[in-house]
């Protein structure tokens, strides 16, 4: 039993079947057709004019900021950012930007504080050409429409372009009752993650104009990212559309069924505030291994990450995964 992340998802049995089928070409002469059906597919579902297949979140991320930027410009990202924290400082790296941090407000900028982090016109001043978001975000949070579509307003009228690191996207979407489209219209740019939730096991999906992704298709080349029969990858997030995507708030109902028998366990302290994912964070109130004492008994967690666990649900977790955990969890602490 694995509750370390949906990344750990395992392709199903159509994923396997459609790879061993798939309609491949080359993708760097853009003739492949699984990927290029891929996609058409995200682009209308996001409401987006293109998109191009990539091989990681990271990755999307990443050909967007090089995309949307220019060397010595900077980019404005909440404190607790997937792009911040768990990027491993490549905008400056890859792209030559500088990040500034912004206090995360329930997951959210500061509406107050936004425009005051825009950079003005003056020559000791970097550009501030960029604002990132994240939606859901990975504290298990799911910002709401209306402060995304007053973050985007501030950046139009501060002269800036808006990426979304959508990377569960769809989780959002089905936490909010929306199509995933009415959450990537307050982005010019969205990255979206296949191989999380979706259970393809690799690939992203970067989306924005036409005009961006032909910008960003010639910078994925330099990053390394042209790849050639990527339809046998491609088709796995086709299947993940039309067989995964459905079941998604199976995943986030039973997560809420998992945090109700974290709460009836003496020394544990879930974070009730963060439900709105397939994920359940919480504290212990002693120190104690976990996921080694887990790992004893064939559960997989995460080891405690500034003093807090995350647990995670998905395709591969059933309702008798949840039972087993809570009774180990049980077994351990008491």
């Amino acid at each position: 039993m694995d509750f370390r992340s949906d990344t750990v998802t395992k392709p199903t049995q159509a994923m396997r079947r459609a790879m061993m089928d798939a309609p491949v070409g080359d993708d760097v002469y853009g003739d492949d057709p699984s990927v290029n059906k891929l996609q058409e597919r995200m682009a209308e579902l996001l409401g987006k004019e293109a998109a191009l297949f990539v091989p990681s979140g990271t990755f999307s991320n990443q050909l967007a900021i090089m995309t949307h930027t220019q060397r010595g410009d900077e980019i404005l990202v909440l404190e607790d950012a997937h792009i911040f924290f768990h990027e491993a400082g490549a905008p400056g790296l890859l792209s030559g930007v500088n990040m500034r941090q912004a206090k995360s407000v329930s997951s959210c900028y500061d509406l107050d504080e936004l425009p005051s982090l825009f950079r003005d016109e003056d020559i000791h001043y970097p550009r501030t050409s960029l604002v990132c978001m994240e939606n859901a975000h990975g504290s298990g949070r799911v910002v709401a429409l209306d402060k995304m579509a007053q973050v985007y307003k501030i950046a139009k009228e501060k002269g800036a372009n808006v990426h979304l690191d959508g990377a569960r996207i769809f989780n959002a979407a089905v936490h909010l009752g929306v199509e995933a489209k009415e959450i990537a219209q307050y982005a010019d740019s969205i990255s979206v993650c296949l191989s999380k939730g979706l259970s393809a096991p690799v690939g992203s999906v970067l989306l924005g104009s036409k005009e961006f992704i032909d910008k960003a298709l010639k910078y994925r080349k330099i990053m390394g990212g042209g790849m050639r029969q990527a339809g046998v990858l491609a088709v796995c997030g086709l299947v993940s559309l039309d067989e995964v995507l459905p079941r998604l708030e199976e995943d986030h109902i039973l997560a809420n069924y998992l945090a109700l028998g974290l709460e009836e366990i003496e020394g544990i302290e879930v974070a009730k505030d963060r439900l709105d994912l397939n994920m359940v964070f919480f504290t212990l109130k002693d120190k104690v291994d976990l996921a080694q004492e887990l790992l004893k008994r064939g559960i997989l967690v995460n080891p405690e990450e500034e003093g807090e666990y995350r647990l995670v649900t998905h395709i591969g977790t059933s309702r008798e995964d949840v039972d087993r955990l809570v009774l180990a969890l049980k077994e351990i602490l008491q």
